[in-house]
């Protein structure tokens, strides 16, 4: 099929897929609406109930619950015959949803759709227009960035119609999504089990982790050493470390380099200070969050997983109530951005703050400018509080902890990011003997700017005053052995970057990749860092063999931009799509008629079936491996793979302590005569008793390491590194 060059003929303002408008309506029916209310519909009931409250009893305020009509799931749904008309129908379970918006729109006096300011938001509001009878070219269509009283109420003096480039654009990439889903997964389930699936940026993001394991078991360590010393000057003692030798700087490959180095020097000689470099230094905060920092930032520090962080920034952008006069307000502004420009009067009240709070020197007068990742659409505000004056701690007793705990975050980024740099005082100071030279760097803050807010990442180094000329003594060396590291897996923080990056996916796919590329097995999580499975690497191996581009990011990087080129009304959906399809479709006939079988073989678990006495193998499952009788189905017994730690169960003292996980993927320890014995833990047994009150003794993780600790809090010791 030749790819279209115009956009396919349609009713003004409807896309390929929608069916005939219905009739206008009567006039009996325009004066039955003209008696109610205005309706405005959103998606979920919390935004419903904040919107309300603001606009007042003239309006009613509804939620969708989401999607109302997508693509079938028992099909693909896609029309490729005839310009990639896509089947759409009703969500499966709401139809009574559905029905109520239809009954409350036929007596309202007006309908406003209200939903997400995004790409999807505008499908939503494109769909709900259909089943509702309404016209897309109406002026009903109302979004706002934050839900606070004046902007929704500013926002409704001036609604439009539906952005149809928007809704193409979120069209288009549902249509390729279920393209390349629809058309891999049977194979994979054909070639290799069933049950798994591929996706264009869940096949990018798998691939990226399996490359960066490949890495890691290529990778071979060199050794090198470092000499840090300690030098001292009257009372004052500071570190340096070993730079180089003539001026030059000089590598230590092994021990032999640092002897002929150590044998140079006179330990008991002076040291000369040949050089001091004074100067100041500026730090300068970082930009406000946009969706993907915002992700990294709450996994880093705050541990959150991706889908945990947009689900409570969900909640904050909706309406928390705050008690008092204000009630249901929403706390941040819309959390789906890929922007860090702010609005001038977000930047005036952030001012207006910090004057009061800190005073006029903490002010930026120019605030820092983040720079926009590539391929950045720029729609929305950066991620920040409504309301700078609602500080985390004015509101905490209101907001649930991992609400808290984000809101936090994004408020102390924001005020950040309008404040001054900090001021360092930094000396670089160069000490030299016999041409071997030792390097000191050191650091003071002078004046704090926008760390009195802010976590501060970088410690001071203070050294002693010192100039050129100056005579030193040396205390002690201390030579260390080193050999490289591999690059480190990725983390969620790391893995999103990585993405964002390479120009793959968009601020709303981040959570829902990283969640299906888990809930197919493909990868587990082990330390908080991704970690590919034998079944994730198969199916890695067949989409790199039969469908490179999937997995290719410079041309899924074009593909990306030339979605985002239809989003502003410069290319036409229909052929983005077909461009890619074409070849691709080849490339799924050619794998349909040339793939192989791929047999997972079971491994021999080492015992036999307890109930018919066959041996016992281990399998492949879903979530994973697990044990199960040679005979199935004959007999059914399966048994899960557990892992002993070497202790005996404290309360039963029968059983062995195993490692076991919850629902929500977190490692806890039970006795392995579960349900006979209920022992558990969330600490790690290590086989010892409390010498003061007999009670077991657990292994905790704490910063800078890890302690044995009595759960009575009655006995702890540190571990030895």
């Amino acid at each position: 099929m030749a790819a279209s060059t115009t956009k396919p003929k349609q009713a003004a303002g409807k896309t390929a897929g929608a069916k005939k408008r219905p009739a206008k309506k009567t006039a009996t029916k325009r004066r039955t609406r003209a008696t109610g209310k205005k309706l405005v519909i959103v998606e979920s009931p919390s935004k419903a109930k904040t919107i309300e409250k603001y606009l007042g009893r003239s309006y009613k305020v509804v939620a969708s619950l989401g999607h109302i009509r997508d693509l079938p799931k028992s099909k693909m749904g896609v029309d490729v015959e005839n310009n990639y008309e896509p089947h759409y129908i009703s969500i499966r379970g709401k139809g009574d949803v559905i029905k109520g918006l239809r009954k409350e729109a036929k007596k309202a006096k007006a309908v406003y759709l209200a939903s997400d300011p995004d790409r999807e938001g505008e499908a939503i509001a494109w769909h709900l227009s259909y089943l509702l009878g309404l016209d897309p070219k109406d002026k009903n269509r109302v979004v706002f960035n934050e839900i606070t009283k004046d902007t929704v109420k500013n926002a409704f003096k001036e609604p439009r119609s539906i952005d149809m480039d928007l809704v193409d654009a979120q069209q288009a990439r549902r249509i390729l999504d279920r393209l390349v889903g629809y058309s891999i997964s049977p194979l994979l389930w054909k070639k290799v089990k069933k049950g798994l699936s591929a996706g264009r940026v869940q096949s990018i993001a798998l691939d990226l982790i399996i490359k960066r394991e490949n890495e890691i078991k290529a990778f071979v360590p060199k050794e090198y050493w470092t000499i840090e010393s300690e030098f001292k000057k009257g009372r004052s003692k500071f570190m340096a470390s070993f730079y180089g030798l003539h001026g030059k700087k000089h590598a230590l490959d092994n021990n032999e380099a640092v002897q002929k180095v150590l044998a140079q020097i006179d330990r008991n000689g002076k040291f000369d200070v040949k050089k001091v470099v004074k100067k100041e230094r500026k730090r300068f905060p970082a930009p406000p969050f946009t969706t993907s920092t915002m992700q990294q930032d709450a996994n880093r520090k705050l541990n959150f997983r991706t889908r945990k962080t947009m689900m409570a920034a969900q909640q904050l952008y909706e309406g928390i109530n705050v008690g008092g006069k204000e009630g249901s307000v929403g706390l941040i502004t819309y959390m789906r951005t890929d922007s860090t420009r702010i609005s001038s009067i977000a930047k005036h009240e952030a001012s207006k703050f910090l004057h009061e709070e800190y005073g006029g020197e903490y002010a930026a007068i120019k605030p820092v400018k983040g720079k926009l990742p590539e391929g950045a659409q720029d729609a929305h505000e950066a991620i920040r509080p409504s309301s700078v004056f609602r500080t985390p701690a004015s509101i905490k007793e209101y907001l649930s902890k991992d609400q808290f705990r984000l809101y936090q975050l994004i408020w102390s980024r924001f005020v950040a990011s309008q404040m001054t740099p900090e001021v360092l005082d930094t000396m670089a100071v160069t000490i030299d003997q016999n041409d071997v030279q030792f390097r000191a760097n050191g650091s003071k803050t002078k004046f704090a700017g926008f760390t009195k807010i802010y976590d501060k990442t970088e410690k001071n180094n203070v050294l002693p005053d010192l100039s050129e000329g100056d005579a030193l003594t040396l205390s002690k060396t201390d030579p260390q052995q080193h050999f490289t590291q591999p690059p480190a897996r990725y983390s969620e923080a790391n893995l999103i970057k990585a993405l964002e990056e390479n120009g793959v996916g968009r601020p709303s796919t981040y959570a829902p990749t990283l969640d299906t590329i888990q809930r197919r097995y493909y990868v587990k999580l082990e330390a908080r860092r991704f970690v590919p499975t034998e079944l994730g690497e198969i199916v890695n191996d067949i989409i790199q063999e039969y469908f490179p581009d999937v997995v290719n990011t410079g041309f899924t990087a074009t593909l990306e931009e030339q979605l985002d080129a239809t989003e502003e009304g410069q290319e036409d959906w229909v052929k983005v799509v077909d461009t890619f399809y074409q070849p691709f479709s080849k490339e799924v006939a050619k794998a349909e008629a040339s793939m192989e079988k791929i047999q997972i073989k079971d491994e021999l678990a080492g015992f036999n079936c307890e109930l018919c006495g066959a041996p016992m193998v281990i399998k492949m499952g879903r979530y994973g491996k697990f044990y199960a009788c040679s005979r199935f189905p004959d007999c059914r017994n399966t048994k899960p793979i557990v892992k002993e730690i070497g202790v005996v169960c404290p309360q039963c003292k029968k059983g062995q302590v195993i490692e076991r996980k919850s629902k929500k993927n977190r490692v806890f320890y039970g006795c392995s005569r579960f349900p006979d014995c209920d022992f558990v833990s969330w600490d790690q047994p290590i086989g010892r008793d409390c010498p003061k009150d007999g009670h077991f003794l657990v292994e905790k993780k704490v910063k800078g390491g890890k302690q044995v600790l009595c759960p009575n809090g009655d006995y702890k010791e540190d571990i030895q590194k």
